[in-house]
């Protein structure tokens, strides 16, 4: 009798050892699918620059990315649904059919983005399976806008009362494959310039940011190189500043970008290595804000707007432009581990 029962203790701790390795490989498995998700590299390379989980309730231009999720999705929401109300917002934002409101009123309706629908698909599909990163400030102001119990049974992963995704948090840059590296240095400048220069648009408006970009985009994109320890300049084949004036190679990877882009392609970084230095290219594409001051003078650039070009910039050519299209590189270089 006594041996049976040491035989039922030992069956129990076993079943419940292997028990416990299967959550964890689960677990696991289950973080390595959120962070191999295609969706989830396009969206914090699309969508961070405006909808950054680490900026500031009060220093934001955009809502946060999980805002637009808790928006978008509820317990009867299915995943093709909210694809497709991803994809018809990208391609024609409106504050007609806008469901965030708020977020309209105080930002404005966002710029048109000339994603492939393909793109939009991947991200949203991740969105819709995983958790994705929040602000620390989000949880306590969304119950103070919506009401600790609204959104209650709310669709956070795969299928109602499933266990949530988890992601990492951070990652390490000396880690990453060089082209995500050097796409990780471009977008972090990117944030910092946007953040700035859009906040500049939506507080001043367009003549205070043209005074932004002539006197701090220089200044910040330094800054960020210095800490980020690498070579950062944007450089396009129709400068507005001469020092932006692509070279040789520079205007080859411009023409890339934009085949690729006209053949309705994914834009991966251009990686070129030498034996102790890495340089990551990737396209500077436009928006309808750009076109406030990179657009058609006669449609698109105000008249005092126009004059103030002139007067800063004689030599621009950085003019003409429509919604999509290449404007120029990224230039991104640093030494090698």
């Amino acid at each position: 009798m006594k041996r049976s029962f040491i035989i039922i203790i030992l069956s129990v701790f076993i079943f419940s050892c292997n028990d416990s390795k299967d959550k964890n490989i689960s677990s696991f498995d289950k973080q390595l699918e959120a962070n191999n998700h295609p969706g989830k590299k396009l969206m914090e390379t699309n969508c961070y620059v405006c909808h950054s989980p680490t900026a500031s309730h009060d220093d934001r231009i955009g809502p946060p990315m999980i805002a637009i999720k808790k928006h978008y999705i509820d317990e009867k929401t299915t995943k093709k649904e909210f694809i497709v109300s991803m994809q018809s917002w990208i391609k024609n934002p409106n504050e007609a059919d806008a469901k965030m409101r708020g977020a309209v009123k105080r930002f404005g309706v966002m710029p048109k983005q000339g994603y492939p629908e393909e793109t939009i698909a991947k991200i949203a599909d991740y969105m819709f399976d995983f958790d994705i990163d929040k602000p620390e400030w989000f949880d306590e102001h969304f119950n103070e806008e919506h009401g600790k119990n609204h959104g209650k049974g709310m669709r956070h992963g795969k299928g109602k009362g499933k266990r949530k995704h988890k992601e990492q948090a951070n990652t390490n840059l000396e880690d990453l494959p060089y082209g995500e590296r050097g796409l990780k240095y471009a977008l972090s400048t990117k944030a910092v310039l946007g953040k700035n220069l859009m906040g500049t648009i939506q507080k001043e408006g367009t003549l205070a940011a043209l005074n932004f970009c002539n006197e701090r985009a220089y200044p910040l994109t330094d800054s960020m190189a210095v800490v980020l320890n690498a070579s950062i300049k944007r450089v396009s084949d129709k400068p507005r500043n001469q020092k932006n004036k692509a070279n040789t190679s520079e205007l080859k990877h411009i023409e890339t970008f934009k085949t690729q882009l006209a053949n309705k392609q994914e834009m991966h970084p251009i990686v070129n290595e030498t034996n102790d230095e890495v340089t990551v290219y990737y396209p500077i594409t436009t928006n309808s804000m750009c076109l406030q001051c990179h657009g058609k003078p006669e449609a698109n650039i105000k008249p005092e707007v126009l004059k103030t070009l002139t007067l800063l910039y004689p030599e621009d050519k950085a003019k003409g432009y429509t919604e999509n299209q290449v404007r120029g590189i990224w230039n991104v270089s640093f030494k090698k581990d």
